[in-house]
């Protein structure tokens, strides 16, 4: 965390979330390497392509990707979760190019260009035999059979979506410190457990309205395997960085956008801080959709201050 906080640049920042198809993760779920590896590269060169588009932005971004692959239930689920700074490097590295404030790329664009690239690669990946067949799946090692199982996805809109920006850098690293590290269920969701049940809470996304939140209980086998479905192979990098922000180059064009926005280098010997908290609340309520509104905040292990919960203001 105290080395991602020396990176962060004193602009708006962009949460971008790219989503596989439940077709495509089924194969995925055979092959996670090969799979998440072209997740990895295919929504890293969309966003890089879009942006350096001279109709878009016409710029280089940097970018943070961090590689999520499970649903609240714990099913299979391969998702990228995207940082991004909201402008980049003009092409002659002379100028910083920002973003119109609020908005980075159109979604609608970032998903063609993905759902282009990522069924190039997979069917690359398919001739070279880097992908493995089982089950009712076990006919798509046949060249013809695997180009007929794909070509309803080339129609379909694949899910990209973006999120509101984020309150500032220091809600960028609280997210960070929050989301890169986890597992698939954190113990606070768990409620119960023994030899033959394991209860935990969960939300069930497909509700558009009301109370999304419910108890799920499975038999302590399934959660087991539903849980270790997300364990990644082994040196698998769940975390990457592309563009500006790549390891190569980082320092350097970091330093470099700092001097072009007048910004100072942050102090290589600041202590880091304990906790960041996000200085604004931007998402909306899970309940009805309004904005959220900060009353009180307190610290891990403090207790909340008594107090009757906030009145609706009338319509």
């Amino acid at each position: 965390m105290a080395a991602r906080a020396e990176d962060l640049l004193p602009v708006e920042y962009f949460h971008v979330v790219f989503t596989l198809p439940a077709e495509i993760a089924r194969i995925a779920y055979w092959n996670k390497k090969a799979v998440y590896g072209l997740l990895f590269r295919a929504s890293a060169e969309t966003v890089n392509t879009i942006a350096a588009d001279p109709k878009r932005l016409g710029a280089s971004v940097g970018l943070t990707s961090v590689l999520h692959t499970w649903g609240s239930a714990l099913t299979h689920h391969p998702h990228v979760h995207m940082i991004v700074p909201g402008g980049g490097l003009s092409p002659d590295g002379s100028r910083w190019v920002a973003c119109r404030p609020g908005f980075f790329l159109p979604v609608r664009v970032l998903s063609r260009l993905f759902r282009r690239l990522f069924m190039e690669g997979l069917m690359a990946l398919h001739r070279s035999g880097n992908l493995a067949f089982f089950g009712d799946l076990t006919g798509l090692a046949e060249p013809d059979a695997f180009a007929a199982y794909l070509t309803p996805l080339r129609k379909t809109e694949w899910v990209v979506y973006a999120k509101p920006p984020f309150g500032g850098p220091e809600a960028v690293l609280a997210y960070l410190s929050r989301y890169t590290h986890r597992v698939a269920i954190s113990n606070s969701r768990l409620i119960s457990a023994d030899a033959e049940t394991v209860a935990f809470r969960w939300k069930d996304y497909r509700i558009k309205t009301g109370d999304r939140r419910s108890v799920m209980r499975l038999t302590t086998d399934e959660f087991i395997r539903r849980f270790l479905i997300h364990v990644l192979p082994d040196g698998f990098h769940r975390i990457r960085h592309y563009g500006l922000l790549a390891s190569a180059r980082r320092k350097t064009n970091i330093a470099r956008i700092r001097s072009l926005l007048g910004a100072e280098t942050a102090k290589q010997d600041d202590p880091p801080t304990a906790e960041v908290i996000p200085l604004t609340l931007r998402e909306p309520c899970p309940e009805c959709g309004g904005p959220m509104r900060i009353v009180e905040m307190f610290r891990r292990g403090q207790l909340p201050m008594t107090r009757a919960p906030p009145r609706r203001q009338a319509a």
